[in-house]
């Protein structure tokens, strides 16, 4: 038996007000006064992830980029970009503007 997700990856993709209530429901206030959703929690939605991430880039999301020169901790975090920096850093999260999550239907 497939959940809901399966189903609805298989069936049809999400809709504006699907995708705009995930991300709501995954985000967290963030200290400028709009909201944050962790990229690997948008990675966990499976193939909706770039659905989702195209939904917040096109409501002013911005993708939030690791300090450069940071230091790494844990266990392998010197190996981490041991390649010299040459890779582009993917984003740990993103930043949505206060407001963007509202309802965009009326009444």
């Amino acid at each position: 038996m497939l959940g809901r997700r399966a189903q609805r990856d298989s069936v049809s993709p999400m809709d504006d007000e699907e995708i705009r209530d995930l991300v709501r429901r995954l985000a967290r206030p963030h200290s400028s006064g709009g909201d944050v959703i962790e990229r690997s929690v948008i990675l966990a939605e499976g193939s909706a992830s770039t659905a989702v991430i195209a939904w917040i880039t096109a409501h002013a999301g911005v993708a939030e980029a690791r300090v450069a020169g940071a230091p790494r901790r844990g266990l392998h975090g010197s190996h981490l970009n041991a390649g010299g920096g040459a890779e582009p850093q993917r984003p740990l999260r993103y930043v949505l503007p206060a407001g963007a999550l509202a309802s965009s239907s009326s009444g």
